[in-house]
């Protein structure tokens, strides 16, 4: 059985798949994508035209996004730790929370790093980083109230949702520190980065730090 993931280990989206195959400990080969590794490009485009990453080939099959990367990891390994529950309800509520990282915490820090991205937007546009922000300080405060409930983002185990929520808020306090009101939050995002499968990528992304666009901050 052959199983490679295409991804860059400073990139979000690979993070969560890689997060997903550290909790299941399944033996996979990581092939980074970059100017180092001209033929891992080529691999993925044959793989994925879009030449956008994360990209599973697990035994011939094609995963494409890392969420669905997650769950055919789920359904073809049941006897591995479980990131989606079993039961239909408990199920929706991890699947609205990958949702909510993904779109409502990723989406305005990405927004928020395109901007001082030359080749995307030649001139920051304050307006749009304001616009960005605002949206983040609107989620954080959502949060805030929403892990009242446990220590992970849909109760006592460590999920999708959880896979989702490592680097989208990892990268969403650099950009925009989470307020210390917010200690509930601040919390859960220094618990993600103490979990094993996610410290473990935050180190194998540590020599990248220089390419973040806005300065990685001497933390983390």
């Amino acid at each position: 059985m052959t199983r490679a993931l295409f991804g860059h280990p400073f990139s979000s989206y690979t993070w969560k798949a890689l997060i997903a195959l550290y909790e299941k400990a399944l033996p996979f080969d990581f092939k980074p994508i970059g100017p180092d590794h001209p033929d891992h490009g080529a691999e993925l485009t044959a793989l994925w035209p879009l030449g956008k990453f994360p990209v599973l080939e697990d035994d011939g099959l094609v995963l494409i996004e890392s969420s669905i990367i997650i769950e055919h990891l789920d359904q073809r390994y049941p006897e591995t730790d479980q990131l989606i529950p079993w039961e239909d309800e408990d199920a929706l509520d991890v699947r609205f929370m990958d949702r909510v990282f993904d779109n409502h915490v990723m989406t305005p820090t990405s927004a928020i790093v395109a901007e001082h991205l030359p080749f995307i937007t030649p001139t920051p546009d304050p307006a749009r980083i304001d616009r960005a922000k605002a949206a983040l300080d609107t989620i954080y405060a959502w949060l805030e109230e929403r892990l009242e409930r446990a220590d992970w983002a849909c109760g006592a185990a460590f999920t999708l949702a959880d896979c989702a929520a490592a680097p989208a808020l990892f990268y969403a306090d650099w950009v925009h520190e989470i307020p210390a009101r917010f200690a509930r939050l601040r919390g859960y995002r220094a618990r993600l980065l103490a979990r094993p499968s996610v410290a473990r990528c935050v180190e194998e992304a540590r020599p990248y730090r220089p390419l973040f666009p806005l300065g990685a901050p001497d933390r983390d």
